[in-house]
């Protein structure tokens, strides 16, 4: 198993320090978190790599706040949360993608009720390039046209820089991919959206965690790759994207994926089991709300990533009741 405390994991977050670098200011209306007594106990939280970093990061601020608390995570990909849930394994299940209909059936199968989806923090899912590489933007129906064969967005398909418009020495070399592996929420999100749930190229180097990802594009001057925001670095570039060829561009940026102009925002979750009109277990509640409150959002900036605004909040604190 790939369980770490918080311990480990914290180091391994601090080694991929966000390039995300917008400035973000946290709505002030999100409400500041209120400590309560009684919160002691186990927590396991088992999904999402994207989320692995943050949810360590929330671990780590809760865990200050209930020292009594023991949290562990296990960031092996989005597909790893619903059965953990279902088995009783882990009471959080971070997920960078919404349940498959398939998944909330073999819940509701279980418990007799669906599971709860919380919205903890907003990313745009970036394409990266190396630092080096010139190109300045590409659209979707370009990045279907590099990495999948089946190109229903309609290209043909491109192979070198060159077909992407870049010059010099770069021009005639293969475009390297890096992706992520098919239990990712990230790869399902990129294969729907940016790929019209288009087969991947066989050539994809499909990675185990996003932070792979981003290093095998930062070493490699002839790479691509995507990944959640959070997860930049000093070598590599998000591209800016439009959903056509040709249309207008938008970069992954923090209003631009609240507006929707960004082809790539999306949500990030954390799923629970509640049963309906009954609160969730003490500890886990004021983990979600801790999350929800100024300080956790602060921590989804703090890891790169995009904070909800206020009105996002409360619609997601209603889930709680």
């Amino acid at each position: 198993m790939f369980k770490k405390s918080i311990v480990t994991v914290a180091l391994l977050a601090l080694t991929a320090v966000s390039a995300h670098a917008e400035k973000i200011t946290v709505d002030g209306k999100i409400k500041k978190y209120a400590p309560t007594a009684g919160v002691a106990g186990n927590l396991n939280s088992i999904g999402s790599d994207s989320l692995n970093n943050l949810m360590t990061y929330w671990a780590e601020g809760f865990k200050k706040k209930y020292p009594n608390v023991n949290i562990q995570i296990e960031g092996k990909g989005s597909s790893t949360a619903p059965p953990a849930l279902i088995a009783g394994s882990a009471q959080l299940g971070p997920m960078s993608r919404e349940m498959k209909p398939s998944e909330i059936e073999q819940f509701e199968k279980k418990f007799g009720y669906k599971p709860t989806k919380i919205g903890v923090a907003l990313d745009s899912l970036a394409v990266f390039v190396n630092k080096d590489n010139q190109i300045k933007s590409l659209s979707l129906d370009e990045v279907d046209a590099v990495f999948s064969k089946t190109r229903k967005r309609g290209l043909s398909d491109v192979t070198t820089w060159g077909q992407l418009g870049v010059t010099g020495k770069l021009a005639e070399k293969p475009i390297s991919l890096y992706g992520r592996n098919s239990a990712s929420g990230t790869y399902g999100y990129f294969k729907e959206h940016a790929l019209k749930n288009g087969d991947y190229k066989s050539t994809v180097k499909e990675q185990p965690g996003s932070a792979s990802v981003v290093e095998g594009v930062a070493k490699d001057i002839s790479a691509i790759g995507y990944s959640g925001i959070g997860y930049a670095t000093s070598g590599v570039r998000a591209l800016p994207l439009s959903d056509k060829k040709g249309g207008p561009v938008a970069e992954a940026n923090y209003q631009n994926v609240l507006s929707g102009k960004y082809p790539l925002s999306r949500m990030l979750y954390v799923y629970v089991a509640k049963k309906p009109g009954q609160p969730l277990p003490k500890i886990t509640e004021e983990f979600i709300k801790y999350v929800l409150s100024k300080e956790g959002q602060e921590i989804v900036v703090k890891d790169g990533y995009d904070p909800l605004t206020a009105k996002l909040v409360d619609n997601q604190l209603k889930a709680l009741k």
